[in-house]
């Protein structure tokens, strides 16, 4: 499934991309109606997409059926053909390079973001447009170093020696959320065949970026990126934030409201 019109009609200078569930349509709505829906920030085109897997169990079929509707209304959606699971999400990250690859040669950026967060896409497009960030070679979230292998069978990213030797993961942006100029998502491809497969899908990608010999960047200020905010944000906090993770539909839905108050400030 993919006829959306983006970079096909017109050419966006930030594409935003949200891997989803199938049979999430009601969290695909929130983000339609809210931050998913500025096409126009600062003068600079925004084009959101959702990205997704094969339905799996037993409404399978009834699932797919309400995906081909809700895609024929929106025209949104980007489909492979893989089994959408958690464990599956490296393929997922893989799948939406390749579509960015093929169809997007001459948008500027793109952020991957996770659909249980809020995007403060003004705050986005004015980092990215600031001459001091790269339009190369960039790579920017919030940024895991230092972060150990686990080698305990039992614990939930376990990995063997066989698949990574060293002790530690090269630095890698939280999986969250992370954006990248636009010709990285060729080199990750170029690299990838290369890299032992992993389902840690940010890891995975600090590996090919390590193999490229690029190190991901710290956003220029603190709190861009929160990961685990004490709730509710202040309006200090909001005003600074690119990506803020949140509990729920509700809670996303009443940080963009106050986000687009043009009082909002420290």
């Amino acid at each position: 499934m993919d006829d959306t019109p983006v970079c096909k009609t017109r050419d966006p200078f930030l594409i935003v991309m949200v891997p989803v569930a199938p049979a999430g349509v009601e969290v695909r709505d929130a983000i339609r109606e809210t931050w998913g829906s500025e096409k126009v920030v600062l003068g600079q085109v925004v084009d959101t997409l959702f990205i997704l897997g094969q339905p799996g169990g037993a409404d399978a079929v009834q699932v797919q059926e309400k995906l081909q509707h809700e895609n024929q209304e929106h025209h949104d959606l980007i489909q492979s053909n893989f089994r959408d699971s958690y464990f599956n999400l490296t393929i997922k990250t893989m799948v939406m390079l390749e579509w960015l690859v093929a169809n997007c040669k001459s948008t500027s950026y793109i952020i991957k973001i996770d659909s249980d967060t809020l995007l403060h896409v003004p705050n986005l497009v004015k980092l990215l447009l600031d001459p001091s960030t790269a339009k190369q070679n960039y790579m920017s979230g919030l940024i895991w170093w230092h972060s150990p292998v686990l080698r305990n069978p039992f614990a939930k990213f376990y990995v063997p020696r066989r698949v990574i030797a060293e002790p530690e993961y090269p630095p890698y942006p939280l999986g969250m959320a992370y954006v990248m100029s636009m010709d990285l998502p060729g080199k990750i491809l170029s690299v990838s065949p290369q890299i032992k497969p992993l389902y840690i899908e940010d890891a995975y990608l600090g590996m090919c970026l390590n193999h490229l010999g690029i190190t991901p960047t710290h956003p220029p200020a603190p709190g861009m990126f929160e990961v685990e905010p004490k709730h509710p944000l202040s309006n200090c906090s909001l005003s600074k934030a690119v990506v803020v993770m949140t509990t729920g539909i509700p809670l996303m839905k009443n940080y963009w409201r106050r986000s687009n108050d043009p009082d909002l400030k420290c």
